[in-house]
């Protein structure tokens, strides 16, 4: 896919709407990316001049169904536009449709196949916008993330996620579930692409690239392993100094703690739709809720130092090493549709607020891993200019 993306070359006039329309009838047959596609006609003149993007359906959309993956809501109807929707239109995008996602986002699969090879999982929640980006059917989509959501597909589809520092999104419209964590964001083919997004959303996306990196390994497969200190390498030879950081044990903390306080605020968020529905909901939702309703307020409060305690920590070493780099998920994307994968190498960003971001990593004939870079809150466009640089370093290794 090299550096130029689908987005760059729609803005360039080299992608037209007959190719995400081929794309579509090519490869939705068998991904079952969508739940609904509809190009509409659009005069748009913004920055994104009409181009064509997905939205992940936990995102309302007036006119589209919005069914928040579930058979629950399977025919209810968008009456309002998301916030983000809104962003978007007035930038120039024209939404080209909604994508699958996992039953109320969260571990119960949608039904989208892993576009890089149909036998596995495209990780979840946000699946059919990272399998949409990867088959080429849109040049961006919608994702969101409460724990690995985006990096954790992007890793697994072999596209770049990004989740901007928490806050800087709208999320008014978007189905909430943890609200101290569900944080919106996008899929692109490129980190340049991803760059030239969020310069037409009107951010900042210009910056020096940091003069050193901080590196966190933790426990992964050895697929994945030997991948990371592969790719880490060819950094240090096109010139990247990179430091090993020995991460706190607050930080080593944070998948756990984010777990639990999605399960203690995502209970109190959809224990109504237990209570009204039943399992129909997902057999996953429904004990998530089981567990988070016998989680006490004291109990949480003490998850919820535990997080300012990381933020605090961590806040020093991004302080001294602006990018940490580490590993996007665990391995390669695990085969069958009944895991969406685990999101333990994301859910510390996400408990940060930290901007996160995943590219790919060269895999041979592997199957996709991602790299995650992430930066201090705010320093969303020294992140973006950090991963179209390694994205560049580790695209040129690969074709020499």
């Amino acid at each position: 896919m090299g550096n130029t993306g689908l987005l760059a070359r729609y803005l360039g006039g080299a992608a037209t709407e007959e190719h995400f329309l081929s794309a579509y009838n090519d490869h939705e047959p068998r991904l079952h990316a969508w739940v609904e596609m509809r190009l509409e006609d659009s005069t748009a003149e913004g920055p994104l001049r009409g181009a064509p993007y997905a939205a992940k359906d936990i995102v309302e959309c007036a006119g589209y169904r919005n069914t928040w993956g579930t058979p629950v809501y399977a025919d209810r109807m968008g009456h309002k536009d998301a916030a983000l929707i809104e962003k978007l239109r007035a930038a120039g995008g024209r939404l080209m449709g909604k994508t699958q996602t996992t039953s109320f986002a969260y571990f119960d699969p949608s039904p989208t196949r892993n576009p890089r090879n149909h036998a596995h999982t495209p990780g979840g929640s946000s699946s059919g916008s990272a399998a949409a980006v990867a088959a080429g059917m849109v040049p961006f989509a919608i994702g969101t993330q409460t724990q690995g959501s985006i990096l954790r597909p992007a890793s697994y589809c072999g596209v770049v996620g990004f989740k901007p520092t928490f806050g800087l999104l709208p999320v008014e419209g978007i189905m909430p579930f943890a609200p101290t964590l569900d944080t919106p964001g996008f899929f692109t083919q490129t980190a340049l692409d991803m760059r030239l997004l969020w310069r037409c959303l009107d951010y900042p996306a210009d910056s020096e690239l940091p003069a050193v990196y901080g590196m966190i390994e933790v426990s992964v497969e050895p697929e994945m392993q030997e991948t990371f200190r592969h790719a880490i390498q060819i950094l240090g030879q096109y010139g990247c100094q990179i430091r090993r950081v020995h991460a706190p044990r607050s930080f080593e903390d944070l998948p756990e703690v984010v777990r639990l306080l999605q399960t203690y605020e995502g209970a109190r968020t959809h224990a109504h739709e237990l209570e009204q529905h039943g399992p129909a909901i997902g057999v996953k939702l429904a004990q998530l809720i089981r567990d988070g309703l016998a989680l006490s307020e004291t109990r949480y409060q003490e998850l919820l130092g535990q997080l300012e305690q990381a933020r605090t920590d961590m806040a020093a070493i991004l302080a001294e090493y602006p990018v940490l780099l580490t590993t996007a998920a665990v391995g390669p994307p695990p085969a069958g549709l009944g895991s969406t994968g685990h999101p333990r190498c994301n859910a510390p960003w996400t408990g940060l607020g930290t901007p996160a971001i995943a590219i790919p990593m060269p895999t041979g004939e592997q199957l996709p891993m991602g790299l995650q870079m992430s930066a201090a809150k705010g320093n969303d466009a020294l992140l973006l200019a950090a991963a179209s640089h390694c994205q560049a370093l580790l695209t040129a290794a690969r074709e020499d």
